[in-house]
């Protein structure tokens, strides 16, 4: 054996198996000849591989010293030795600096994508991969993808060793849209090369994960393909797989699709992956992108293909227009520009094509912008170069700021870079003729026309039938009108012919037609004079106009408000009854209770709208056994119902209690009463006993929240007992518990009103109100005052707390 035999790393060299046997091989299985060519075939392609990505590596190198020599206008030499010394100073490797350098260069959008790991890397909430790990896997893709230039096949290779690879992919196919629909398969990596046979073209119609995406035009992610049943390359192998589709196009048009497949299901990614994602489609598609490089916004000169075009549709019998994309500054597509209208060009609102030409298509036809509108289908030809073809399709334009819609059969296509629209407008005199006599129909008007100077009178068809008479019958004129209407109508006729006739004055009436039928209508005539060219009356044009049922809906709707006063008149008077019925038994801020061993204090608030009549209450009760009732509860829902439960059973309550029973027995009798009300009704309530001899208070609650205890500048909710809210069930057993009390302790009862919100849990509510009570002070007025008046409270409902101090 000759040469040092020593690995890079000062370890010694394993044995080679015999044959190039794989390690971990049994010492009895011989390797056949077939299984050593397979085996260096697996080898050199892995050698290929690894030499290719040391040469992106390189190549971003060589880019960053590039920056630096163009930057800091030094000799190569002088910009590697500044490379080697910005990377110990750093403490980086030359990948992650080189990326870098190319990024603060740059400024394009994969520098933009890679510093939007910074602020989240790393991060519970996001562990996302750090900065220098993303540029790097980002640049040296793209530095293969250059260097790979229009072979597709080593564009896919080097995505998925420096780019998808670290993600954790292990296929990438990228996809050629054809212009007839079908998929080709023009690069691939990681899939077995009898599968890439197997799917390198795909016809038109055929549902695939690249043609969901293709149609949708956006990023598509499956977590499991076999889920979606939506076949693609190695869905046999990896059938449980995730996968990634991504259209890859520039300048508003998709040249294929990017797909990246992963072996186990794939979790929902974060936006900076899809991002990440969406870079390398676009690095991948400015190498499919075989078109001249060219800017149709800036540039006005008509390309050879575009004049190609134009003389094709120069020589079509059917009007067309040839359409140039107009792109922004980022390369996007914002518009088109009408580069040409045909001789034969019919504009759907009757311009001249040379008001047209040269136009942007928004510009001319706005209303083309329509959700699945006319710009729609030609922005999604022009991308993915699928003709579409339709019959009938309406057409909207605008006419003095009025929507005006054609119908026409349509044709879109795209010819290189250029797009072909054609249509054919239907006979714009014959639609607009059926237009109107449908116009007329629906709004029942009828035309005229009367010639003074020879007497003949012209009706059309909807007027004999507005009067009642058959088309035979001779026409009624204007001075004849009065002997057809009701006779109280003549007055207004008078003065309406007179100002027609005689002041030659636009005029309109209405009136009352009395038909020969014996139908009374009610009808609106319109007229204008026709003055001669010496000024003379010559004819009367106008129309008239059934407008019956307007008449009888605006009889209906006058009943209709005298009846809607009336009920809320009713409304109000019943609210304010309600409102005089909850004040009177329970006023906004009662007097102090004085107790033996209590001091009870009380805050009522009413609803902010006085039409929400509520069904908040408290009572506070001496009962003979010397012991003191403490209650709150409050009735669902609102106005005159809640306001009546809740006097039901506050009062119910009462003459309980007087029987000497717990709180837990009290509230179970309650409940009874609650589900058996003539209206049901469900109520929460909490029953408190205080005994002031021991100072011990029995409490139940039923479906309510807790009551609070302030102690020593400290605040505790009660611990949370069972107890199902009042009415829901006819039969319910309460559970009670007994609390300590002390002097000067503090006890709050309240409804949810002081604490519930829309935006947060109950429960952190209540943790809000144990602080706020916790870090009050000052006697008990005034820590009720103050809890009413920092309440986070945001639903308008009333509110009820009772403040009960220990003596």
């Amino acid at each position: 054996m000759t040469g040092d035999t020593r690995r890079h790393d000062g370890a010694l060299p394993q044995p080679t198996p015999v044959g190039d046997q794989p390690a971990g091989a049994l010492p009895h299985q011989v390797p056949t000849p077939m299984g050593r060519l397979v085996a260096t075939v697996e080898r050199l392609r892995r050698e290929v591989l690894e030499a290719q990505a040391a040469a992106d590596g390189r190549a971003l190198v060589e880019l960053a010293k590039g920056i630096l020599i163009g930057q800091l206008h030094c000799t190569p030499a002088a910009a590697a030795r500044q490379l080697d010394l910005l990377c110990r100073e750093s403490g980086t490797s030359p990948l992650e600096l080189a990326a870098d350098i190319v990024n603060q260069a740059s400024r394009d959008h994969v520098s933009e994508i890679a510093a939007a790991f910074v602020e989240r890397a790393g991060t519970d909430e996001d562990p996302a991969e750090p900065y220098s790990t993303v540029s790097v896997r980002l640049r040296t893709a793209e530095s293969g993808m250059l260097a790979a230039d229009a072979d597709t096949q080593a564009v896919a290779e080097s995505l998925l060793t420096n780019a998808l690879s670290p993600l954790g992919a292990v296929a990438v196919a990228v996809w050629t849209a054809v212009p007839d629909g079908s998929l080709a398969l023009a690069g691939h990596a990681g899939f077995p090369p009898r599968e890439a046979v197997r799917w390198r073209h795909v016809p038109p119609g055929v549902s695939t994960v690249a043609r969901l995406a293709l149609r949708e035009r956006r990023l598509v992610t499956l977590a499991r393909l076999k889920r979606e049943g939506l076949p693609s390359i190695g869905h046999l192998h990896w059938p449980d797989g995730g996968r990634m589709a991504v259209p890859t196009g520039t300048g508003g048009r998709i040249h294929g699709v990017l797909e990246i497949c992963w072996p186990q299901p794939l979790a929902p990614q974060p936006p900076q992956i899809e991002r990440q994602v969406e870079a390398l489609a676009e690095l991948c598609a400015r190498t499919m992108d075989a078109s001249p490089p060219h800017e149709f916004a800036a540039t006005e000169g008509v390309l050879p293909d575009v004049a190609e075009l134009i003389d094709l549709a120069e020589g079509l019998q059917d009007p067309a227009v040839v359409l140039t994309p107009v792109l922004d500054a980022e390369g996007r597509l914002g518009d088109f520009r009408i580069r040409h209208a045909g001789s034969r060009f019919v504009d759907p609102v009757g311009r001249p094509r040379g008001d047209v030409n040269g136009a942007l298509l928004l510009e001319a036809y706005p209303m083309a912008a329509g959700e699945s509108g006319l710009f729609d289908i030609i922005e999604r030809v022009h991308a993915t170069g699928e003709p579409f073809r339709a019959e009938r399709m309406s057409l909207t334009a605008l006419v003095d700021q009025i929507p005006l819609t054609s119908v026409a059969d349509i044709s879109v296509s795209r010819h290189g870079s250029a797009v072909l629209l054609i249509w054919r407008i239907e006979d714009e005199r014959a639609r607009l003729a059926n237009l109107l006599q449908h116009a007329q129909r629906l709004g029942r008007i009828g035309g005229f026309e009367e010639n003074l100077a020879t007497g003949e009178t012209t009706w059309n068809a909807q007027l004999y039938a507005l009067h009642g008479l058959p088309a035979t019958a001779p026409p009624v004129r204007l001075r004849e009108l009065p002997g057809h209407a009701h006779p109280d109508d003549s007055a207004a006729l008078d003065r309406f012919l007179r100002a027609v006739l005689r002041h030659r004055r636009p005029a309109s009436v209405n009136f009352r037609l009395q038909r020969s039928d014996g139908i009374t209508r009610h009808i609106r005539v319109v007229a204008e004079p026709v003055l001669d060219a010496d000024q003379r009356l010559h004819a009367v044009r106008g129309a008239y106009q059934d407008i019956s049922a307007q008449h009888w809906t605006e009889v209906a709707l006058a009943a209709t408000r005298d009846q809607l006063a009336h009920s809320e008149a009713e409304s109000a008077e019943r609210n304010r009854l309600a409102l005089q019925l909850q004040h009177a038994i329970m006023p906004p801020t009662p007097p102090a209770i004085e107790a033996p061993g209590l001091r009870v204090a009380v805050r009522y608030r009413p609803a902010e709208t006085e039409s929400l009549v509520g069904g908040d209450w408290y009572d506070t009760v001496v009962l003979p056994s010397g012991l003191i009732m403490l209650s709150v509860g409050d009735v669902a829902g609102h106005g005159i119902e809640a306001a009546t439960g809740m006097v039901v059973l506050r009062n119910a309550l009462r003459g309980l209690a007087v029987t000497g029973a717990g709180p837990a027995q009290l509230l179970s009798w309650l409940n009874t009463v609650t589900h058996h009300l003539a209206k049901h009704v469900t109520a929460t309530a909490v029953c408190g006993l205080f005994d002031p001899s021991t100072r011990v208070m029995r409490w139940a609650r039923a479906g309510h929240l807790p009551p609070v205890l302030l102690r020593g500048g400290e605040a505790e909710a009660f611990p949370l007992i069972e107890g199902l809210l009042l009415g829901a069930l006819p039969d319910v057993t309460y559970v009670e518990r007994e609390v300590q009390l002390e002097p000067d302790d503090t006890l709050l009862m309240f409804t949810d009103g002081l604490v519930e919100r829309r935006d947060c849990s109950v429960q952190d509510s209540l943790g809000h109100l144990v602080q706020a009570a916790a870090a009050g002070a000052g006697d008990l007025d005034g820590r009720l005052d103050r809890l009413l008046a920092e309440s986070r409270s945001d639903t308008d409902d009333d509110t009820c707390v009772i403040g009960i101090q220990v003596g």
